[in-house]
C-alpha cells in the first residue's frame, strides 16, 4: 500500500506577523521540494477535513476549546501568548490540522494507506488540554492518537517525538495512561523547559544538551527507544515530526541533518512492521530553515514510503 499525504490551503492562511518562524511558507517549501525530488507519484493526497468540537474535546477541555473559538478575531491579530497569535483564519486552520490526523487514522484503518504524513500549520504538540502555547492551539497528534483508540479500539499506541522542543502538551494529555507510550529527544534547558522531572512510566524522554549531533541520537535511540517500544508492541505509531533539531534550524542548536530523520524514519517504519502492521501517523511539528525543513520532510517521507 502507499504512503499518504495530507494537507489543505487552509493551513497556508493561518498567520503570525511578518518575520514570525512559524509561517505559511514552510508547508510551500515542502510541497516544491517533493516536486523537486520526483516522489509525489508515490504518495496519496488527502485532504484534512474540519474537526469538530467533540473531536477536539477527545483531548481537550470544552472551556479551553470555547476560549479559543471565542477570541478568534474578525481582522487583526489576537495574541495568546507573546508566541501564539490568532488571525481570522486562524480557527480554520486549527480545525484543518487536527482533522489531517483523523483522515489518516481512517485511511490506514480502512486500507487506503500503510502510513501517512500531515503537512499541517499551525503545529500541536504543545498544545495542553486546557492551554494553547508554543505555536500551537490544539494538539494535533493526540487527537489523532486517542481517536484511533476510541474508534477502532487500538490498545497500545506509541507516540515518536524527535522535536527539538519538548512536547509538553502531548506528555500532559497521556501521562500515566497505560494505552501510550511516548519516547522523545529535546534540547534541555530550551522552551518549554519541561520534561525533565516527575517523568510517569510510560514516558521514555532524553533531554539532551546543545550541539549534540546525530551519531548521539542514533546511539540513544538504539539504546532507550528502540528496547522500550519492542517491550510495549505498538499497535499503532504517531510522530511528532519536528525538524527544528537540524542543524541548519536556528530556534534550536542540535546537530541533526537529513540522513539522521531518514534514519530514525527507517527505524520506526521497521517497529511498526514488526508489531503495528505498518501503521504510522506522522503530524508536522516544528522546522523553521525552510531549507532544512523541506529537505528532512523529503527524507522522512521517502523512508515512510520506501523509495
Amino acid at each position: 500500500m502507499p504512503t499518504g499525504f495530507i494537507s489543505h490551503p487552509d493551513c497556508t492562511k493561518h498567520e503570525m506577523g511578518n518575520y514570525h518562524p512559524e509561517c505559511p511558507e514552510r508547508l510551500s517549501a515542502i510541497e516544491d521540494q517533493l516536486l523537486l525530488s520526483r516522489i509525489n507519484d508515490y504518495l496519496v493526497k488527502l485532504s484534512a477535513t474540519l474537526a469538530t468540537e467533540e473531536e477536539l474535546s477527545l483531548v481537550h477541555s470544552k472551556e479551553h476549546i470555547n476560549f479559543v473559538k471565542s477570541i478568534r478575531p474578525a481582522s487583526g491579530y489576537v495574541e495568546v501568548d507573546n508566541d501564539t497569535v490568532m488571525n481570522p483564519h486562524t480557527w480554520n486552520a486549527a480545525l484543518r490540522a487536527a482533522g489531517a490526523g483523523l483522515v489518516a487514522v481512517d485511511a490506514i484503518m480502512n486500507k487506503e494507506v500503510v502510513n501517512a504524513f500531515c503537512s499541517i500549520r499551525p503545529p500541536g504538540h504543545h498544545a495542553e488540554p486546557n492551554k494553547a502555547m508554543g505555536f500551537c492551539f490544539f494538539n494535533n497528534l493526540a487527537i489523532a492518537a486517542q481517536y484511533a483508540v476510541e474508534k477502532f479500539d487500538i490498545q497500545r499506541v506509541a507516540i515518536i517525538d524527535f522535536d527539538v522542543h519538548h512536547g509538553n502538551g502531548t506528555e500532559s494529555a497521556f501521562m500515566n495512561n497505560d494505552h501510550f507510550l511516548m519516547c522523545s529527544f529535546f534540547q534541555h534547558p530550551l522552551f518549554p523547559f519541561s520534561g525533565t522531572f516527575n517523568q510517569a512510566d510510560n514516558m521514555v524522554n532524553i533531554p539532551v544538551p546543545a550541539f549534540t549531533n546525530g551519531t548521539e541520537i542514533r546511539k540513544l535511540v538504539e539504546d532507550i527507544w528502540l528496547p522500550r517500544l519492542r517491550l510495549f508492541q505498538p499497535e499503532f505509531i504517531f510522530i511528532s515530526a519536528g525538524f527544528d533539531a537540524h542543524r541548519e534550524d536556528e530556534l534550536g542548536q542540535m546537530g541533526l541533518i537529513e540522513s539522521d530523520y531518514a534514519w530514525l524514519t527507517k527505524q520506526i517504519v521497521q517497529i511498526a512492521k514488526e508489531y503495528a502492521q505498518g501503521r504510522i501517523v506522522s503530524c508536522l511539528e516544528g522546522g523553521y530553515n525552510l531549507s532544512a525543513l523541506s529537505r528532512s520532510v523529503v527524507a522522512h517521507i521517502k523512508e515512510l514510503a520506501e523509495i
